[in-house]
């Protein structure tokens, strides 16, 4: 999705006016002068100039004075820094043109659009082409038992697919056993996810047999070949846990999407 540059810097522009307008005002109830400071066996000693024809030291009792004047002195810098980007924003503003690359598309007559194809897709779209392209998944072996989806996919257990659910539910583009290749090795990692965010790759791992000691072994294998691959737990790579004892927990699997799949 194209970034609405001229209504960022609008949008901008008028933060800094604001902030100029109230930094003036508040500059009118500063006293005057300004602090020195010197420093002497490690300790900082502040002085009065400006006011009258000699520095004046201050003491704790001003300490009121000493504060104002250094917010003033702040807020004069604030200030500069302020105008000048300002004036910046106005400049660009001038450059910027009315219309970007982006909008080309939509100036099309409908029967040109037809076989155009946009350059930046919108985010419906992008998702749509994302899940709808073909890839070859990891088959089921003979016997296997099946689970089907709500999207009607067919998944290898009741956790896997109660995933699947939650997924579609909240609208996040998934590929289920999407092959990767990490190192030398293809691996097939449960969820495939398409944050929409940023349209950033993510990886879902349901650990589904905690209580084999096999499996969990597998596990640490298969996360340090995709930590070598550059994919990091907790940045790109999420996992849910569940034992004999201890199902799916639903509501940590929504904390996630949440936080971290939106």
């Amino acid at each position: 999705m194209a970034i609405d540059f001229r209504r960022e810097l609008n949008a901008r522009y008028e933060l800094i006016t604001k902030s100029i307008e109230d930094i003036e005002k508040k500059s009118q109830s500063f006293p005057d002068g300004w602090i020195n400071t010197r420093y002497r066996k490690g300790k900082t000693y502040y002085y009065l100039a400006g006011y009258k024809s000699k520095e004046q030291y201050l003491t704790r009792e001003d300490t009121t004075l000493i504060e104002q004047l250094i917010q003033k002195n702040y807020l004069n810098n604030v200030l500069k820094y302020a105008k000048t980007e300002q004036k910046a924003i106005l400049k660009m503003l001038e450059l910027y043109p009315e219309k970007i690359a982006e909008d080309v598309y939509d100036t099309l007559p409908e029967w040109r659009k037809q076989y155009a194809t946009p350059i930046n897709l919108c985010d419906e779209e992008y998702a749509q082409k994302w899940m709808n392209t073909p890839y070859k998944r990891k088959p089921f072996k003979k016997g296997m038992p099946k689970f089907y989806t709500l999207k009607g996919e067919c998944v290898r257990s009741k956790s896997e697919a109660m995933i699947a659910d939650r997924l579609f539910a909240r609208g996040i583009p998934y590929r289920y056993e999407c092959p990767l290749k990490v190192g030398n090795k293809i691996i097939h990692p449960d969820f495939t996810i398409l944050r929409m965010s940023d349209r950033k790759i993510l990886y879902h791992e349901h650990c589904g047999k905690m209580d084999d000691a096999d499996y969990k072994e597998n596990m640490v294998e298969r996360t340090n070949d995709y930590s070598e691959a550059g994919i990091v737990l907790g940045d790109r790579l999420f996992y849910t846990f569940e034992s004999d004892m201890t199902p799916l927990d639903i509501r940590t699997l929504d904390r996630i999407t949440e936080m971290h799949f939106r």
